[in-house]
């Protein structure tokens, strides 16, 4: 199968991009042909802010690039990850105008949030959802602290769907999670077109660091263990109060952002002696500290995506202590492949992972599942079968929706409707 996959990396590189490079190389690994066209909002920078915005709703260069690429390639699917901001819906436009199947995956939520969080001021904010023009977020400044940069984005978003409206351009989205989905539908996109494929990540092999019992692995982790942005969405700031309490047990914290800094002299100033900022680290070193850690912990107050360290963590054989919220409730099973704590309160992520530290056995049956778990869900080979299916999908309803399209023409035209074809 020849394959196009369509990605605008972001200037702060994250998760979508590990997924978007490690999806392109399973396929090439099972034999497909797969070709990849990369645009990099770093090149914001060399253009004029008028062009950035005009080009974020439409870029002409976009939809000419991308119309030569698959009039040469002819691909038997188009598999866009993001077009936010130079890609543009143009891409949709030229992939219709050749007439191919399209997929498209949801990393995040900005087809009905500008700022793809649905987070504001430190709390859940579904003011947008369901919304037209989504001018709540423009009246809240919500992108960038910026009414006009929000109201740009906003725009975008309105020509996304408008678009989306006439000519329905993408066959099959793909959400991450069940919950997205249904944030998803009540933004308005058409439920019998969302499917839903976690992310995945290629088997590391389950930790060493354990020793057997009668009855089941006890956990001898060394550490709980945050991999992610410093940001405050991600729980940063409640993990520190938290480990205020928990001066005992170890924490190593992996990553960098906003408030590293912050991160740095909150630890001095609090003498958490037993605290360990890494940095960043590259992606051996994450997976080493993974197998080491006796929990990984998942403290975010915003409705995340799919976080790949979740999936790491089940792969190692490492349970995962989240907040009760959105899809992390989702991935995670309370007290079967983790533990939930209330988002936001220090008092009870301390309780939690008290209470992890003292029922070593639990912890490692719960380390078990989740490997179970890994290897049922979120594996390379589950992966590559649920892209088949995918794309079989899309390639089903594309041609599904041309014939109905040509059937109907001819009525819409004779009752003196106008139809315009991309």
């Amino acid at each position: 199968m020849k394959i196009l996959t369509v990605h605008n990396r972001y200037q702060q590189p994250g998760g979508e991009d590990v997924v978007f490079a490690r999806e392109a190389a399973l396929l090439r690994q099972y034999g497909h042909k797969v070709v990849e066209y990369v645009d990099d909002n770093k090149h914001i920078a060399d253009s004029r802010g008028v062009t950035v915005a005009l080009e974020s709703v439409w870029s002409r260069p976009t939809y000419q690039r991308l119309s030569q690429i698959l009039v040469t390639l002819r691909p038997d699917i188009v598999h866009f990850h993001n077009t936010f901001v130079r890609i543009s819906a143009s891409a949709y436009a030229a992939c219709r105008a050749a007439g191919v199947p399209v997929v498209q995956t949801l990393h995040n939520y900005r087809s009905v949030c500008p700022v793809a969080t649905l987070f504001r001021q430190g709390q859940v904010c579904e003011d947008c959802v369901g919304t037209r023009l989504s001018w709540p977020s423009v009246r809240n400044g919500c992108y960038h602290d910026s009414r006009l940069q929000t109201a740009v984005v906003a725009g975008l978003l309105g020509v996304q769907r408008w678009y989306r409206t006439l000519s329905e351009p993408v066959d099959v989205y793909a959400a991450l999670t069940h919950f997205a989905k249904r944030k998803l539908i009540a933004g308005g996109l058409s439920a019998d077109r969302i499917v839903v494929k976690p992310n995945f990540v290629a088997d590391p092999g389950v930790r060493t660091r354990s020793v057997r019992t009668q009855s089941a692995d006890t956990l001898t982790g060394k550490a709980a263990l945050f991999v992610g942005r410093l940001v405050p969405e991600k729980g940063v700031r409640t993990l520190l109060r938290a480990w205020c309490k928990l001066k005992h047990i170890p924490l190593s914290i992996v990553g960098d952002g906003p408030l590293f800094t912050e991160a740095k002299t909150f630890i001095e100033q609090h003498q958490l002696s037993n605290v360990s900022l890494l940095g960043q680290c590259d992606a051996q070193e994450v997976m080493r500290l993974i197998k080491d850690a006796r929990c990984v912990l998942v403290p975010s107050e915003c409705y995340e995506g799919f976080p790949l360290t979740i999936a790491e963590a089940f792969a190692c054989g490492v349970p995962v202590i989240t907040s009760r919220l959105g899809a992390m409730a989702e991935i995670v099973a309370d007290g079967m492949t983790g533990l939930h704590h209330t988002p936001g309160d220090a008092d009870d992520l301390a309780a939690k992972v008290q209470w992890a530290w003292a029922h070593a056995e639990r912890l490692g049956h719960m380390g078990a599942h989740a490997r179970q778990v890994y290897e049922r869900e979120y594996s390379e080979e589950r992966n590559y079968t649920r892209l088949m299916e995918i794309y079989d999908l899309a390639r089903e309803v594309h041609t599904t929706h041309t014939a109905h399209t040509v059937r109907e023409l001819p009525r819409l035209r004779s009752s003196g409707a106008e139809m315009q074809l991309p």
